[in-house]
């Protein structure tokens, strides 16, 4: 099956979040109740929903999107390049340059989104921020009335679990086992909050979410039983 699916038809993506605003303080009181409602199981009684407020990120009802990087193989003759580029800055921006990206370059049904646990976080993460956005959600990110079969989505975690749902393989896992250059080679989705907040260096952020981007398109080619991408074959536009 993966074989049959021309890469140039793929758009890889990874997306950057943390929470909506900097600090717990900073949500009204309403919101701070919901906050801790919604993490209740996952706290426990192991922090306050204030102490816990540093992973709100992770949540589309308390988080945002700070970056969207995407990827994309050409070819040129016997030549082939991966492009690679990013959406960031204001929200709503990001989410309405991605969605026109995807209208119009990525709309057609041969083409398809793919990301590495991206049909528990990225897909939807995005399809939930643009719906508070009052953005339109694009046909590709819009699965209501679709068979499983139609969804045009691949999920590198998912395919690497081969039906066995009782386990979480992280990228970083995943291109070590593989071989694969590491993209976690300077900060982690931990450190994203803070590197966005309190050093607000975006340019870092960027380039961690475009590295992620990159080792996901090399997983599939190691599905697929290709070589991988060398530095020179990677262009950042």
């Amino acid at each position: 099956m993966l074989d049959k699916i021309q890469l140039e038809n793929i758009l890889f993506l990874d997306i950057e979040t943390v929470p909506e605003f900097e600090n717990y303080s900073d949500l009204n009181t309403t919101t701070q109740q919901l906050f801790g409602t919604k993490t209740q199981y996952q706290r426990k009684d192991d922090f306050t929903p204030e102490e816990f407020y540093e992973r709100a990120g992770i949540w589309a009802e308390f988080g945002k999107i700070i970056c969207i990087s995407v990827g994309y193989f050409t070819f040129k003759s016997d030549i082939r390049h991966f492009r690679v580029t990013s959406f960031f800055g204001e929200e709503a921006k990001i989410l309405k340059d991605f969605s026109n990206l995807l209208d119009n370059h990525f709309g057609q049904p041969q083409h398809i989104l793919c990301g590495h646990n991206a049909k528990e976080f990225d897909f939807p993460f995005i399809a939930r921020r643009m719906i508070i956005n009052s953005i339109p959600i694009p046909q590709k990110l819009n699965l209501f009335g679709k068979k499983p079969w139609e969804v045009p989505h691949l999920d590198t975690m998912e395919l690497w679990k081969f039906g066995d749902y009782k386990t979480f393989t992280s990228l970083k896992l995943l291109t070590s086992v593989l071989g694969i250059p590491s993209p976690k080679d300077d900060i982690d989705g931990s450190e994203v909050a803070k590197v966005y907040y309190e050093e607000k260096n975006m340019d870092r952020i960027i380039i961690y979410c475009e590295k992620d981007v990159i080792a996901v398109a090399q997983v599939l080619l190691r599905f697929r039983r290709e070589d991988l991408l060398i530095e020179e074959e990677i262009i950042h536009v």
